[in-house]
């Protein structure tokens, strides 16, 4: 099966990784599912991929919400008949604020999201690959490098990254029967919206406050894709794709 001929779907889709890598796949001829919770940035994604766009579906929807990650699978085959890559990739953290002043809700929104929406959206597509001819398809989490190490004050972040490694092991062992791979890209300090703050400065864990060096998105963007097109009897497990020299291997 040729790149062009593939269909993928994206989770947060809109802005960040989900964006720059929505691009690079329908660049590479992929048909995609633009999925996220505000209509508008997917819309403005579809644009910003000029003729490329007229092979982008946008499903606005909540992976937290089961109804809403059904509906999103169902339009999927609905317009494209299959599905051959899920890029797992909507997350979102708490305030940084201490362990112990975290309330209840925000602790369950960030477990919603960042673990139980890979879940749901996770046995959406297995249900999908495991039918289809040709059969299985490629899921890709992203992970994080606080799948790894955390930062100070972000327990509930850290924990669902953790516990997606757990997922994306399980997924993989699973997935075996139904010739569904499923791979972890854990990324460090990828210039978006949500992470430029590093370059002014965030807490480290000796409680000072440095400017962290960053890379471009495209450099993630790129790697998803690489792990995308690769046959299905070849699978990237782990991935870390980081700026060289942030603070993560070795004592800071």
């Amino acid at each position: 099966m040729t790149p062009s001929t593939k269909v993928a779907l994206i989770t947060g889709a809109g802005t960040g990784i989900g964006r720059a890598t929505a691009l690079a796949l329908l660049k590479d001829g992929y048909q995609v599912t633009l999925a996220g919770r505000r209509t508008a940035p997917l819309e403005k994604v579809v644009a910003d991929a000029g003729e490329a766009g007229q092979r982008a579906l946008v499903v606005p929807a909540d992976v937290s919400d089961p109804a809403a990650v059904k509906m999103l699978f169902a339009r999927t085959k609905e317009v494209f008949g299959r599905l051959d890559v899920l890029f797992n990739n909507a997350g979102v953290g708490a305030p940084g604020i201490p362990l112990e002043d975290l309330s209840y809700e925000q602790w369950k929104t960030v477990v919603d999201i960042n673990l139980t929406g890979v879940f749901l959206c996770t046995q959406e597509a297995f249900k999908l690959m495991k039918n289809q001819d040709p059969q299985g398809g490629r899921i890709i989490n992203n992970g994080s490098i606080s799948a790894h190490a955390p930062r100070p004050n972000s327990a509930p972040y850290t924990s669902t990254k953790h516990a997606l490694t757990g997922l994306t092991k399980a997924t993989s062992l699973d997935g075996r029967k139904y010739n569904i791979a499923c791979g972890q890209i854990d990324i460090g300090n990828a210039v978006t919206e949500l992470t430029a703050r590093m370059a002014h400065g965030v807490p480290q864990a000796n409680g000072q406050i440095v400017p962290e060096p960053v890379m471009d998105v495209e450099h993630v963007a790129n790697a998803v894709l690489y792990m995308a097109n690769l046959p299905l009897d070849a699978n990237v497990q782990f991935m870390t794709v980081m700026a060289t020299k942030m603070p993560f291997v070795g004592r800071g």
